[in-house]
């Protein structure tokens, strides 16, 4: 099975960007995604796209505010979030699985270990 590991987390001020990356052990020919789960929430869908990038996915929430994109010769999903908000704040996880089920059955997703952010205001 792939393994996903996720970096790029850290602090950042209110209105200030982060990226986050997520490599995987081998090459994923099926979508890749990130979710994200804050303390006492449920974890939420964040952003997802296709393999060959043909398909991009976003949660209600982020507004424009954040990109994905993916380099398959690296193994890697990236996510560059923007303007930034207090409440971005949570444990970020890489996903991957086909695109058909990736968002609609995420308990089938192979997970990475999740990256910490923390915005403050």
């Amino acid at each position: 099975q792939v393994h996903l590991v996720e970096s790029g987390g850290g602090l950042a001020q209110a209105g200030g960007s982060l990226r986050l990356s997520c490599t995987a052990s081998g090459r994923i020919r099926q979508a890749m995604g990130w979710f994200r789960q804050a303390p006492g929430k449920e974890r939420e869908f964040v952003a997802a796209i296709s393999w060959g990038g043909g398909g991009i996915y976003y949660g209600d929430f982020v507004k424009g505010r954040f990109t994905i994109s993916r380099d398959d010769a690296k193994n890697t999903v990236y996510l560059q979030m923007n303007s930034l908000k207090p409440e971005d704040s949570a444990v970020y996880y890489c996903a991957t699985a086909p695109i058909q089920s990736i968002i609609l059955d995420p308990a089938r997703n192979v997970w990475g270990q999740g990256t910490d952010v923390a915005v403050s205001s």
